[in-house]
């Protein structure tokens, strides 16, 4: 019990941080320090350049090819999770509005493991956190650029577009991928005058996203959601059932799995709703309120229910 209530206090002063942060980016919204053109273009900078750097920095070591094997295994666990989320939220987000229930079904499935989880993984474990973390991103935006954007827009995945075949493909995640791992087979190293400013950008990760996470946190409605029985549905299943049976889904394989890869998985697993939902919510023309909604709703429960199912993951992982 000790051990579980020390995992607590960790994991809870590591995302209290991350939510001091967030408090920052909420009061420039609120003092107009800044505006929307320029949160465009920070969240251009991190998914452009900032989180590039970080993978890159990640991958920065010399090959194993136990970790080649892990980050392979990585691979299947996350598709299997992804499979899982999936396989809830259909069984568990049923009737309503179908523009509605499409962008609940997302938020149940799909967390924010880009914005919030690869700066809890980094705090908590190190570059392997995010080496490991990247990938449970790479599967992620495949997985919401197709059956996700489905629910959303409607429609089969065969009526994809080319140029939403290619998003799905080429996404940030699989872009990080495609730039680290040449670096960790061949186990080049950087010359100095490249690696000084790639670690220094891929220490702007963790602050940067927490302050445009903040800024469009700070002008979020939760009103259209309140009393809508699938929302409240979603938002238990995104907090806690599924992280629940992620970590579930592991334990019985722990002796096989990498440490730190079941605990990156754990920690993308309990991060609330993926901020892309509203993006979808609003290129489709759909309910965007309902999506902002439980993106920043399930934001806000995370500081009490993220510590909790992360040292639940600890307890029965670790070890």
């Amino acid at each position: 019990m000790s051990a579980f209530l020390d995992n607590l206090s960790l994991v809870a002063t590591q995302v209290a941080v991350l939510f001091v942060l967030i408090g920052l980016g909420a009061a420039c919204r609120k003092l107009r320090w800044l505006d929307a053109p320029a949160m465009k273009g920070m969240v251009n900078l991190l998914v452009i350049v900032v989180t590039p750097c970080l993978v890159v920095d990640a991958f920065q070591r010399p090959f194993e090819a136990s970790m080649m094997k892990h980050l392979a295994l990585a691979f299947l666990v996350v598709c299997a999770v992804h499979a899982i989320a999936i396989s809830l939220a259909y069984l568990t987000i049923r009737g309503g509005k179908p523009e509605t229930r499409g962008v609940l079904r997302v938020a149940a499935a799909f967390s924010n493991a880009g914005f919030m989880g690869l700066p809890l993984e980094e705090a908590l474990l190190g570059s392997e956190g995010v080496f490991f973390g990247i990938v449970y991103v790479a599967i992620f935006n495949l997985f919401i650029w197709s059956w996700g954007m489905m629910q959303i827009r409607g429609g089969r995945l065969r009526d994809m577009t080319k140029s939403e075949v290619v998003k799905m493909l080429f996404n940030p995640g699989f872009a990080g991928l495609a730039f680290g791992v040449p670096f960790f087979l061949l186990s080049v190293r950087l010359p100095p005058v490249a690696a000084v400013p790639v670690e220094m950008l891929s220490g702007l990760n963790t602050p940067l996203a927490m302050v445009v996470i903040g800024f469009y946190l700070a002008g979020a409605d939760l009103r259209p959601l309140l009393g809508n029985r699938n929302a409240y549905i979603a938002t238990f299943v995104r907090l806690f059932v599924f992280p629940l049976c992620v970590t579930l889904m592991m334990w019985p394989f722990k002796s096989a799995l990498h440490p730190k890869m079941m605990m990156a998985i754990a920690i993308a697993a309990a991060a609330p709703a993926a901020a892309l939902n509203s993006m979808l919510a609003a290129k489709f023309g759909k309910d965007v309120d309902s999506a902002v909604g439980i993106v920043s709703g399930t934001t806000l429960l995370s500081i009490v229910t993220m510590p909790v199912m992360i040292a639940v993951a600890m307890a029965l992982l670790d070890g």
